[in-house]
């Protein structure tokens, strides 16, 4: 059976998640680190893709993107891989496959899930004691939220500007959310949707994406189908 292609809409954003192959290392020095993100801001701007929010950990990477077209943000994988995984296997002498396989995405309800899907991406290295705290972590957008410096692979989202009218206090606000941190269920959301590559946010949300794009969103009613008892013959 051909596998569903994944669900993709330009303007809309969307919580990626790449990771190694079989779990593997895919970052094992700054150098790597800074090589990825400098392709990934190139590849980023060449189809279009807004880049809000990103975490890079030493298996996996995550970004909260808004492509400007349904190819967008394949095609930016793309690109970074056929740059990144050369450049990366000749410099620690392997060879062979970098990443495992599609990434995952999920289509995120602005409304709802936006700033709560930027918490959980940028404070991913605390939850997996990889930091102490998110602004110990130098490999995530967390820094650029937080005011603390200006990161040009991002583009801050509509949503992150509600935050404030300036910014002190956006950077205040999203502080504050960071520092509340995201509850079980918030949590739980975020990362099934992704797993699962299912929209994430409202039923108002799921059900115009289906309308959009006549694909099924909501889950399929459980049970049986209720039969009519046919009364058109007699005995």
């Amino acid at each position: 059976m051909a596998r569903q292609s994944r669900l993709i809409l330009p303007h809309q954003p969307h919580h990626l998640v790449q990771r190694g192959n079989d779990n593997a290392v895919i970052f094992r020095d700054d150098e790597d680190y800074r090589a990825f993100l400098a392709w990934l801001k190139d590849s980023a701007r060449a189809y279009r893709v807004a880049i809000h929010a990103y975490v890079l950990l030493p298996d996996q990477l995550q970004l909260l993107a808004t492509p400007a077209d349904e190819a967008g943000l394949a095609l930016m994988m793309q690109k970074v891989g056929r740059l990144y995984v050369p450049w990366f296997n000749a410099k620690h002498g392997r060879s062979g496959t970098l990443f495992g396989g599609r990434f995952r995405t999920s289509v995120i309800d602005p409304m709802q899930y936006f700033l709560a899907c930027m918490c959980y991406i940028e404070l991913h290295p605390v939850r997996l004691q990889q930091a102490a705290a998110a602004l110990d972590y130098p490999w995530s957008s967390h820094a650029h939220h937080a005011g603390v410096r200006t990161d040009a692979l991002i583009t801050d989202h509509a949503k992150f500007w509600e935050l404030g009218n300036t910014p002190f206090q956006r950077e205040a606000a999203y502080n504050a959310l960071a520092q509340q941190g995201l509850a079980m269920d918030q949590l739980e959301a975020i990362d099934g949707a992704v797993q699962k590559g299912a929209a994430l946010g409202s039923h108002a949300f799921k059900t115009e994406l289906e309308k959009k794009t006549r694909r099924r969103i909501l889950p399929a009613k459980r049970g049986r189908p209720f039969k009519v008892k046919d009364t058109s013959s007699t005995s």
